[in-house]
């Protein structure tokens, strides 16, 4: 039997050998990361809920309501009232007709893909979208096209040029290793042209962007029924899971044939209650989305002049680019040694040569944690780690 020791070596050698950190204790700013304290940028907590204490006591209750397992498939009894409430709650919040729930981001769009498209018919993927998104085009069996990022006039001429069938363009609304914004509502209006539905991922979007958290097609005013958003809850909302939203009647058509929302156990309906808790949060609390733009703005300027560049972006997700794998893992080891932990990511996840640092903000970070990191950068910087 292969032991795949040759192919560990070899992505060892390369620097793409990925390890995991055991954390103890929940999300923040600051983590213990095997017995030791580090000052985290490394979370998609963005709004700082996952340890907010309404959202635990609302989860705490939902077990004592209805305990742990939701027993069986929403399709067959395992579908309970606290996953009706988030649905509809879902749906109000993004502003869209109807929603459901799904385990996880990836099983959605594996799922709401492979429900809208198959063999005869054409997905058109952004080429910089999430594997999720790459994937489900895949396995749905339709024929996959890419087009330049966020290139509209190439998109129209893809889509011009599509055999007879259903289409279905792919993105993400904020992209998860870059932190720019798709457009939205140009990419809307040539769906619309070209008879093409549009799967919105928006899980780096939603919490953060539009009118109360509401997303990145809020944020856009795109409202078409060719518009779908797909929207994770283990970000913003700092919980688990993942949901769809848009027209009844395609939500309805999804329900019937997304093989992952079929045939899984629904997630635990105690969940669900934490997670109705988490959208009234994300709606109220204005102040989180705003401390993230002050925040990003001073990480900008603290880091304007070093010799690595960094990504244009508005949002929480801060890219700096080094470009060599191994002097990117060294940049991420040396900020470990000050005990700041910022995660290097390198290929396959993002192109060759392009590696980075992704400096992900939380609203719950201070300006202080902020300036720390900077400085850390620049003295690392100045003693030639770019090297």
């Amino acid at each position: 039997m292969h032991d795949f020791s040759d192919e560990l070596a070899h992505l060892a050698s390369q620097s793409l050998l990925r390890t995991r950190r055991v954390v103890d204790g929940p999300q923040g700013p600051l983590l213990m990361v095997e017995g030791r304290q580090m000052l985290s940028f490394c979370s998609n907590d963005y709004l700082g809920l996952a340890r907010h204490p309404e959202i635990v006591a609302a989860g705490i209750a939902g077990l004592q309501q209805y305990g742990m397992g939701a027993g069986a498939s929403a399709l067959i009894s395992g579908h309970s009232t606290a996953h009706e409430k988030l649905e509809e709650e879902l749906a109000r919040f993004v502003g869209l007709p109807a929603a459901l729930s799904f385990s996880s981001g990836y099983m959605a769009n594996l799922g709401v893909i492979g429900a809208l498209v198959g063999t005869g018919d054409t997905v058109v993927v952004d080429r910089l979208a999430h594997a999720s998104l790459i994937d489900g085009a895949r396995l749905s069996g339709a024929s996959l096209k890419v087009f330049p990022h966020n290139d509209v006039a190439r998109l129209a001429q893809v889509l011009a040029r599509c055999p007879v069938g259903r289409r279905l363009v792919v993105t993400d609304a904020v992209f998860s290793m870059d932190g720019d914004l798709a457009p939205l509502a140009e990419l809307a209006a040539v769906c619309a042209q070209h008879d093409a539905w549009l799967l919105v991922d928006d899980a780096h979007g939603l919490g953060v962007l539009g009118p109360h958290g509401g997303g990145s097609l809020a944020q856009a005013e795109v409202r078409s029924p060719h518009v779908l958003c797909m929207g994770t809850l283990g970000k913003a909302a700092g919980v688990a899971g993942a949901f769809v939203a848009g027209e009844a009647s395609l939500i309805a058509w999804i329900t019937q044939r997304a093989r992952t929302y079929m045939f899984t156990t629904a997630h635990p309906p105690a969940l669900a209650v934490a997670t109705s808790a988490s959208l009234a949060l994300m709606a109220r609390d204005d102040w989180r989305r705003e401390r993230l733009r002050e925040l990003a703005a001073q990480l900008r300027q603290g880091l304007a002049g070093l010799p690595w560049a960094l990504l244009p972006s508005s949002t929480a997700i801060q890219p700096l680019i080094v470009g060599d794998n191994a002097a990117a893992r060294a940049l991420a080891a040396a900020l470990r040694d000050r005990g700041i932990w910022v995660p290097a990511i390198c290929p396959p996840t993002v192109p060759k040569g392009s590696a980075r640092l992704r400096i992900s903000l939380s609203a719950v970070h201070t300006p202080e944690q902020v300036d720390q990191l900077t400085a850390a950068l620049q003295s690392l910087a100045e003693e030639g780690a770019h090297a």
